[in-house]
């Protein structure tokens, strides 16, 4: 009974992960209007990171802190393979959202669930049945109807290829992510943001792609906070009952709602091929997600 109770807090915390990223891509799409792809990368994580600071300062206060294990020597390795993944991946995406529509973007990240899981088998040895595969292929067929820009010469979207490269980061992530979910996921989440924060940081004044425009950097801070923070924040407890794999599918729902809000937003008229790709990528949403049920 009280690993059905944690499994079912397990999955809401996954859900409630996806719901609060999903608003990044559209909402990031409108911040790039005044801010550089790294630029916004970075403020996204140090919104993430000094948020969850806030929380923890809160928690304090109203002793409402639960005893969490910290984070020791023996995961130096994940926590530095988390924060340079959580370099590249950002900026990949935001690079793709220069180049391609929100909708699209915001579908495409759905491939985090075949970089997840294909990389939790061949380097975590986690389970695969029939059906995530299936779901799998679906989800991969999806995503190359989505990067097709022009299907007379058969040639790849640019902006596309950027969101997918953001995705297998994003999938390496997620598993050394999972070696750190037993800790304390704001220490996790903390160190995640400032360090890839200010990674982010010292390439955008490296590279010279430093911008600053004072409103889109407070709602760049405050947008990382909620999609980056309170979203890693709760991933990481789904984590610990679901697995990387499995938290990947509840999480998948995330870019059907970043799409739906992108159409809105932005008034976009889907083409045919995107509505093909929608409902081939909705199908093997529903495909893993039934395989995650029936275990």
């Amino acid at each position: 009974m009280l690993v059905e109770i944690k499994q079912g807090k397990s999955i809401f915390f996954a859900v409630l992960a996806a719901a609060l990223y999903a608003v990044s891509s559209p909402l990031s799409k409108l911040l790039l209007e005044k801010l550089t792809p790294t630029m916004l990368a970075a403020l996204l994580y140090l919104g993430a990171g000094t948020g969850l600071v806030i929380v923890g300062a809160i928690q304090k206060k109203t002793s409402a802190v639960q005893k969490e294990k910290p984070l020791t020597k023996k995961e130096l390795p994940y926590t530095v393979g988390m924060i340079v993944l959580d370099i590249l991946a950002p900026i990949s995406l935001m690079a793709g959202l220069t180049m391609t529509t929100a909708a699209n973007a915001s579908l495409l990240n759905n491939f985090e669930i075949v970089a997840t899981s294909i990389i939790a088998l061949c380097v975590f040895k986690e389970k695969i049945s029939k059906r995530l595969w299936i779901g799998i292929l679906l989800v991969t067929i999806a995503s190359v109807l989505l990067s097709i820009e022009d299907l007379s010469s058969f040639s790849f979207s640019v902006g596309s290829i950027f969101v997918l490269l953001a995705c297998v980061f994003w999938g390496l992530e997620n598993n050394c992510t999972k070696k750190l979910s037993s800790k304390n996921p704001l220490e996790v989440v903390v160190i995640k943001g400032f360090g890839s924060g200010i990674g982010s940081f010292m390439i955008a004044v490296i590279i010279k792609e430093f911008s600053f425009d004072f409103w889109y950097v407070i709602f760049a801070l405050l947008l990382g906070f909620v999609a980056y923070g309170l979203s890693i924040f709760f991933y990481i407890y789904a984590q610990r009952y679901l697995g990387a794999a499995k938290t990947s599918v509840y999480y998948a729902i995330s870019p059907f709602i970043g799409t739906a809000l992108s159409l809105v937003i932005f008034r976009e008229i889907p083409s045919v091929l995107f509505l093909i790709a929608l409902a081939v990528m909705i199908a093997g949403t529903c495909v893993v997600s039934k395989d995650n049920q029936m275990e």
